[in-house]
């Protein structure tokens, strides 16, 4: 996992620590660092970014030899990369069990389901990781309801009833063709008359550039009032990311993000790009298949394991 990423920090640890650097030659060590950067899966302008910040901050350190300058430059590479990742924290089942307490203790007897709207292009693992969420929202006893707003992708309903039945949870759902803010409007609604707690809304995942799809998108957003956009993208979709991420946050906006398919991303650069870009946290990232394979994202762990700490 990672492992272009972390060659490339480790080279520049390296050339650094066991070379007599000038100006100059810091010059050209960095200059083969942000090659190695664009080689992990890092945007071109990021990866520049964070060669620049960390060429600013070693000039005029590195002309003479330290004795740990390994620590040194792991230091340096450890601060630019958190303030990249720390972008604030959005744990949506904490979020979630807020909400349930407020609607609990409210006196008014206003019942407000918990509501999350899922953005993203179409592969990414969208609607697998919406079943991956409302299995960890049941673990922390939630009550959910899921809303398959995606009526234009063939199979998208079938996929997300099967994931339903499978967790036992209510699935609210439309012929395909319908307006997919209707279903989700219908399932905000059930869930309040019903006092569910979360309501997870589907909706279709094609190419971000798609002017229609945006509408769509936001169209969604404007019926249903959500309490979080959350953008879900694939780990391994290399310099799309980029242009992905820039137009969900732009045109309809985010408030978190999900990164699946981390356990085959040998690059690693993804992460950092979606922060970066977005400057909003990555709340989970998938690891695996199973329902269980959705985990809290630590910009900490990220942080050693790219650095080798």
């Amino acid at each position: 996992m990672f492992e272009s990423l972390k060659k490339a920090f480790s080279k520049l640890v390296d050339k650094v620590a066991y070379k007599e650097l000038t100006e100059k030659n810091l010059e050209n060590v960095l200059f083969d660092f942000e090659l190695d950067l664009i080689s992990a899966d890092i945007a071109s302008n990021v990866a520049r970014d964070i060669t620049t910040r960390i060429k600013n901050r070693l000039k005029g350190q590195l002309v003479r030899r330290f004795t740990d300058i390994k620590n040194i430059i792991r230091n340096v590479l450890r601060e630019e990369l958190e303030s990249i990742l720390n972008v604030g924290d959005l744990d949506l089942i904490s979020l979630a069990m807020q909400r349930k307490t407020e609607n609990i203790e409210n006196k008014e007897g206003k019942w407000r389901p918990f509501v999350i709207v899922f953005l993203g292009p179409n592969g990414c693992g969208k609607t697998t990781t919406i079943a991956k969420l409302a299995y960890k929202m049941k673990q922390n006893n939630l009550s959910v309801v899921l809303a398959c707003s995606d009526t234009f992708r063939a199979g998208a309903i079938e996929q997300l009833k099967k994931h339903a039945q499978k967790l036992k949870i209510h699935m609210i759902k439309r012929e395909y063709g319908a307006d997919p803010a209707s279903v989700g409007f219908d399932a905000i609604t059930h869930a309040t008359a019903k006092k569910k707690d979360v309501v997870l809304i589907d909706t279709a995942g094609r190419l971000g550039t798609d002017m229609d799809l945006i509408g769509e998108m936001k169209k969604i957003v404007r019926v249903t009032s959500p309490d979080v956009r959350c953008l879900v993208v694939d780990a391994l979709m290399g310099n799309d990311l980029v242009t992905q991420a820039e137009m969900f946050g732009g045109e309809v906006g985010i408030d978190c993000s999900i990164l699946t398919k981390v356990d085959a991303d040998v690059k690693g650069g993804a992460a950092i790009t979606l922060c970066y870009i977005t400057k909003k946290p990555i709340s989970y990232i998938g690891v695996g298949q199973k329902y269980e394979d959705l985990i809290k994202f630590d910009p900490s762990w990220f942080i050693k394991k790219v650095l080798g700490l």
